[in-house]
């Protein structure tokens, strides 16, 4: 079963494959995006991981408080989103 990574604090020039590539070392990657603003096309400075159970406990726990291009990166386990009411 796969598990969704939560990745926060990342460069603004972080892009999809540099995310895939960080977290392959620990496993299987079955997706990797960096959220992006719909208005202007940059990045939110957050994104998210998705792979298997395992590889994602040991991502987890070797890559929370790491630096990666420039940034200390924040790592957890994705929580659901938070139902907001549309107006």
């Amino acid at each position: 079963m796969n598990k969704n990574i939560y990745v926060g604090n990342l460069s603004w020039g972080c892009t999809d494959q540099d995310l895939r590539n960080l977290f392959a070392d620990f496993g299987e990657v079955a997706s990797a995006r960096v959220i992006e603003d719909r208005e202007t096309g940059r990045s939110r400075g957050f994104g998210f991981v998705e792979m298997d159970a395992n590889g994602a406990t040991q991502a987890i726990e070797a890559l929370n408080g790491t630096n990666f291009q420039g940034r200390d990166l924040r790592v957890n386990e994705a929580q659901p989103r938070e139902r907001r009411p549309r107006y």
